[in-house]
């Protein structure tokens, strides 16, 4: 082995603290990294990836079997334009009831309906089914869920107690459509089977097409397919452009606040990534003095101390990059569940991007230092490794020892003074990291607060739907008023209301918009409001800020219902938080509808209903549903949503969040490391002095906590601007605003131990350098140079 070889193994043999700091910083850096910059690609239209991945339908259609035959449907994948189909599939709507399962969900209680089609093989010509996980279905008594929907588990149970048999399903998979084809999939002897007596399963046929960027081009293509078979046998077709508008707006909201993770991520770990290269070559100048002494050129100490830098960052860059792929199997999991796609992964090429960037900050940043070292005369060298510069932070150290303060903690808090740079930038570290759970924290207590927001849209703790669940028996759909006599007759109701959806015109807008119209005292159960007031009566509205934008309308405008060829002018008193279609709905009393002569659909008619005090609600809903027995329907208890946007914006946010607490805790780690190093003589001396171990953990501690509660002072007020920046944006993104109250979460409970986080984390940084500080023996630290 050549000198200069003997001379970088030894560097990195003896120096095992920094190394192995080295090697861990630039491991947690390369990980932030990647999982950063891979959940950055990941949410650059996510869909379109996914789509053309899994061979997405451009159009799903059903037909009604009882007028068409299957081969009358096969027939369709000729019509000119289609470029590849598959199906026909035999397709149910039902709705089950729980069985077995662990999400404790009581058996025999009535699930929501299921579009349950029976498909032999996930995979085919056009939608390439995702399996998740599990298996497909191979026999009888199996079923597969799709992703999203129900919340069952790999075997679960689901009964059909109504069908002949009262077959029951175990599920042996979860897979994903990303065309969103069915709830469920079962073999089609299976679905055959779920057929009741005197029905035919409908057929469905999924397309790809030669054109379809647009709502114009799919609508041709249906209206082909529709013309090739008998007039009204196509019951239903569903564009995938819908879908993609979702998964886009979706995606969109992701990106802001993955933005801002994947930029402090990537900027604290250059930053610390620097700390620690230079601070190792920095430390290292007497030893560069000797090696020039020994008749090492300039160019040779540089090229060893580049080496030793980067062979540790080596083994870091690729244990980062392993874990970095490890963790994004968990972390792109959520991002799939919010973004409604197939599998996401760590694109290839960020697995050498990164890196390559990684080991490039890493010579740069120790080339720096070489090269200043390595233009040092030798006897300079060995001086300057040996002696702190004069004058540096020794005003601050009187200063400091004129206060009343024991001698130890005086005598650190003047410490950062004397390296300033290094102290700017480790307060920068924990700053950065400070930044970044201020920002997490916020987040998940804005979204925790949004989603309560959202629930509002189904208030109450019980829910009553007038329409009959499928296949209970009851086609017809019950009398609204019988509903409410019964609920109203129930012991234990405090108060309820109704609402139902119909379909009518708005002036200035293209199409029909949804109005959600309330009957009864519905202030109690309002939607969240943004801005304004919920409605008092008729002739007002409260519409979302989709709604708004669309129109160019503000709180306080008029605007004209169309329906029959009447109108009926309605005043906008309030803006409230919805997304439900795209936010194009308009909220108002049923009595503002009055004279357009557009009924309420009776089968979107459902009452809220709130309970007195006191009242159990399993009680309670077990005597209305006995009462609402002879009308077919059942009540429910309102478990409210939760969104899988919201659950994978928290896990996001923590994960990231707690990988740049561990990035910037390292650095104060190894900046304490090196400090302790280079004041080992004068610890020593302190020690001979009378200095007990306690007294000499606590001068160390001292000297990074003061930085360390700075950082957090200047880090928080950074944190909340950025949160109060991304929110709004995000929201835009989602096409809405955000209450206000959502937005100011930082009360002074939460911002009391946020401003205490950065000392928190320099003082963790600074506890293990600490106490090998306190345990070193006076005569060892002595003999240390």
């Amino acid at each position: 082995m050549s000198a200069l070889g003997k001379v970088v193994r030894a560097g990195v043999g003896r120096r095992r603290v920094q190394t192995v700091v080295m090697a861990l910083t630039t491991m947690l850096a390369v990980t932030a990294s990647v999982l950063g910059a891979g959940l950055l690609v990941a949410s650059q239209a996510p869909f379109d990836h996914a789509f053309a991945r899994q061979k997405g339908a451009h159009l799903t259609a059903q037909f009604d079997g009882s007028k068409v035959t299957a081969a009358r449907v096969a027939a369709t994948a000729h019509v000119s334009g289609v470029t590849a189909a598959a199906g026909p599939f035999p397709v149910l709507t039902l709705r089950p009831k729980a069985g077995r399962n662990r999400f404790g969900i009581p058996a025999n209680d009535p699930l929501p309906p299921m579009t349950i089609v029976g498909r032999a093989a996930p995979g085919g010509p056009v939608d390439d089914v995702d399996l998740a996980a599990g298996r497909w279905v191979t026999g009888p008594g199996q079923i597969v869920m799709n992703e999203g929907g129900v919340p069952f588990d790999i075997g679960d149970q689901m009964t059909f107690p109504d069908l002949p048999g009262g077959p029951t399903l175990t599920v042996v998979g979860v897979a994903k459509s990303v065309g969103a084809s069915a709830e469920a999939w079962v073999s089609p002897a299976q679905l055959a089977a779920l057929t009741a007596p005197g029905s035919t399963p409908a057929h469905q046929m999924l397309y790809r097409f030669t054109k379809a960027a647009t709502d114009a081009q799919v609508a041709a293509d249906r209206s082909a397919i529709a013309a090739a078979v008998p007039p009204g046998s196509m019951t239903g077709a569903a564009s995938y452009l819908k879908i993609k508008l979702a998964a886009s707006r979706t995606s969109a909201t992701f990106v802001p606040f993955v933005v801002a993770f994947a930029v402090l991520g990537l900027f604290m770990s250059v930053l610390v990534i620097g700390i620690v290269v230079s601070g190792a070559v920095s430390a290292a100048t007497r030893r560069i003095g000797i090696l020039k002494s020994l008749g090492f050129t300039p160019a040779q100490v540089v090229r060893a101390y580049v080496a030793q830098a980067l062979i540790p960052a080596t083994v870091g860059t690729v244990l980062g990059v392993l874990f970095g792929n490890l963790l994004s199997i968990p972390v792109m999991g959520e991002a799939e569940r919010a973004y409604g796609t197939g599998t996401l992964t760590v694109a290839p090429w960020i697995d050498v991007v990164v890196p390559a960037a990684a080991l490039a900050a890493v010579a740069a940043t120790a080339l720096a230092p070489a090269l200043r070292a390595g233009r040092l005369r030798t006897v300079e060298a060995i001086a300057v490794g040996r002696t702190p510069r004069a004058g540096r932070g020794r005003a601050i150290r009187r200063l400091l020892g004129r206060l009343p303060l024991p001698r130890p903690v005086s005598l650190c808090l003047a410490t950062p003074f004397s390296r300033p740079a290094r102290s700017a930038t480790i307060a920068t570290a924990v700053a950065l990291g400070t930044i970044g759970v201020t920002f997490g924290v916020g987040l998940t207590m804005s979204l925790s607060a949004i989603q309560d927001g959202l629930n509002r849209r189904t208030p109450g703790a019980v829910v009553v739907h007038a329409a009959p669940p499928p296949g209970a028996g009851a086609p017809q759909v019950a009398d609204a008023d019988a509903i409410a006599a019964k609920i109203r007759a129930q012991p234990g109701t405090r108060r309820f209301f109704r609402s139902g959806q119909t379909r009518v015109g708005v002036a200035g807008l293209a199409g029909a918009t949804t109005v959600i119209a309330f009957q009864g005292d519905s202030s109690w159960g309002s939607y969240q409001m943004v801005s304004g007031s919920w409605f008092s009566g008729p002739g007002q509205a409260v519409v979302p800020s989709g709604f708004l934008n669309a129109t160019g309308t503000h709180i306080g405008d008029t605007v004209t219902l169309t329906g029959g060829g009447r109108t009926a002018p309605v005043r906008i008193v309030g803006e409230a938080l919805d997304l439900h279609e795209e936010g194009m709905t308009v909220l108002t009393d049923e009595a503002s509808l009055a004279g357009l002569g557009v009924p309420v659909d009776p089968p979107s008619i459902e009452f809220a209903v709130d309970l007195r005090p006191g009242t159990g609600t399993q009680a309670y809903l077990s005597s209305l549903n006995t009462a609402l027995r002879p009308l077919g329907v059942t009540a429910q208890a309102n478990s409210g949503e939760v969104s899988g946007v919201v659950v994978a914006m928290d896990t996001l946010a923590a994960i990231l969040a707690l990988m740049l607490v561990a990035v910037a805790g390292l650095g104060v780690l190894n900046t304490v490391v090196l400090d302790t190093r280079e004041r080992v003589h004068d610890l020593g001396v302190l020690k001979a002095l009378g200095m007990a171990p306690r007294q000499t953990l606590t001068m160390v501690v001292t000297s990074v906590a003061g930085i360390g509660l700075l950082a957090g002072a200047l880090g928080v007020p950074v944190g909340v601007a950025l949160h109060d920046y991304v929110l709004p944006v995000m929201g835009r993104a989602a096409g809405t605003r955000f209450p206000a109250a959502d937005i100011a979460v930082y009360d002074l409970p939460v911002l009391a131990p946020l401003l205490l986080g950065g000392l928190v984390l320099a003082t963790a940084g600074a506890l293990l350098p600490a106490g090998w500080a306190a345990r070193t023996r006076t005569a060892t630290a002595l003999r240390t140079e």
